[in-house]
């Protein structure tokens, strides 16, 4: 099953970043690399770049291992003046969002300035869920 449409019909802003990659592990390098070269474009600092890449693993991985064999996973970075927004969603055979009492979630929020994951009904075939993962990462503020 593969998915041929994100989640979402929005577009976005004209800066936002979409990557489309099989929902599979060997391809949790990629994103983390995106996730830290938009990190650093957006003057973010390295720890805040650290964090960032570790939070969007630890979500990433999470949607992975939920994701029905051979689909797509839709990964969208949204940068605004005050943060990075990352979301992520796969088809899962799973009707639950991921457990917010997780070793893995806390981790994921220790990390990111915000989180939430919810699952949503997939309408475009009927077949499975939506669950999507949602994490900010606000700009460090100089002093």
């Amino acid at each position: 099953m593969t998915e041929t449409k994100p989640p979402t019909s929005s577009i976005g802003a004209q800066d936002d970043i979409e990557l489309r990659l099989g929902a599979s592990l060997v391809h949790l390098p990629i994103i983390r690399s995106v996730a830290a070269s938009i990190a650093m474009r957006v003057d973010f600092d390295l720890d805040s770049i650290a964090d960032l890449r570790l939070a969007v693993d630890e979500a990433c991985s999470t949607l992975i291992t939920r994701a029905v064999p051979g689909s797509t996973m839709v990964c969208r970075f949204t940068i605004d003046e005050n943060q990075l927004l990352f979301r992520g969603a796969v088809t899962s055979g799973e009707a639950e969002a991921p457990s917010t009492t997780s070793f893995g979630w806390k981790v994921l929020t220790t990390l990111a300035d915000s989180a939430s994951a919810w699952a949503e009904e997939n309408t475009e075939d009927g077949q499975g869920t939506w669950i999507h993962i949602e994490l900010a990462k606000r700009k460090p503020a100089f002093t």
